[in-house]
């Protein structure tokens, strides 16, 4: 298919991720479908990206008018069988195996047979999804980095069936969005995470062992090593259970013990402190 043909796109998971890829398709001026598990989560998700909007028309980058037919462009539901109507459909549902094999055995029979299924996993195998889907050479790996809006880069992941003429639509769309890309082989966490969760990781171990405080790894990591965010600050934002989510997948593929996931990092999660997302995490954010 090729990328201008691509009117109407789907996404499934209204959550942070799917809102925040919502977004940036309406942006560009594509039609999307938000789909969440009811039609109330969806419309939140929708009236959450109105709020931001707001935000950005208050600083005059933006005019009003814009921002409704941005809004006007998302369509909120809670049925994936609205889905049929989209040319691309961007997965963004929980770190989560079976579900993801469940939505798109799904979405397959949905969607018409043209239809590329794209998946924003950060770590699961696409081959494996694919392979759920009688379409396999037109699933793909389109994972955002966390948010969409303000991110740049897409990292590009080919199953091993995908086929050259899907890889070429989805690098052409991701670029219309307004996005870089790189291409990843299919192998957990690929490029960005393969680097990321070992880092975050550590800082865990560092901070069990007593090493300093949170606001010292961070700050050390931040001015040290130049990063923009310290991994403590990171891993609230990216939510914890999904940092463990994708060690827990690194640990098993590689069976390498580096990848062991941080037990601070398990004990946080088993708490429900999940970063900004709960409210707290290795900070507090009273206002989530």
């Amino acid at each position: 298919m090729d990328a201008n043909a691509i009117k109407t796109i789907g996404v499934v998971g209204a959550g942070q991720m799917g809102a925040g890829i919502a977004q940036v398709a309406a942006q560009c001026g594509l039609d999307v479908i938000l789909v969440d598990s009811a039609a109330e989560l969806a419309a939140r998700a929708r009236d959450r990206i109105g709020d931001v909007l707001a935000k950005v028309v208050a600083k005059g980058k933006m005019h009003a008018g814009d921002r409704t037919g941005i809004l006007n462009a998302i369509k909120p539901t809670g049925s994936r069988a609205d889905l049929k109507a989209a040319d691309l459909v961007i997965e963004a549902a929980p770190e989560n195996l079976e579900l993801k094999l469940s939505i798109f055995s799904e979405l397959d029979k949905i969607c018409g047979p043209d239809t590329i299924l794209a998946t924003n996993t950060s770590s699961i195998s696409i081959t494996k999804i694919a392979a759920s889907t009688r379409r396999p050479e037109k699933v793909i790996g389109m994972h955002f980095m966390n948010p969409p809006p303000l991110m740049k880069l897409v990292e590009v992941i080919r199953a091993l069936q995908t086929d050259q003429p899907t890889y070429e639509a989805t690098i052409a769309l991701a670029e219309r969005l307004g996005k870089t890309t790189v291409t990843s082989k299919d192998v957990p966490g690929f490029i960005v995470n393969r680097v990321l969760i070992p880092l975050l990781n550590e800082a865990c171990f560092a901070l069990d062992q007593g090493l300093a405080t949170p606001e010292d790894i961070d700050k050390g990591v931040q001015l040290g090593l130049n990063h923009p965010m310290g991994p403590l600050a990171l891993a609230d934002l990216v939510g914890l259970d999904t940092c463990l989510s994708i060690a827990e997948v690194l640990m098993r593929e590689f069976g390498d013990d580096k990848y062991r996931p941080s037990p601070l990092l398990r004990q946080y999660v088993a708490a429900g402190w999940l970063g900004r997302k709960s409210g707290r995490g290795f900070y507090f954010y009273p206002n989530s």
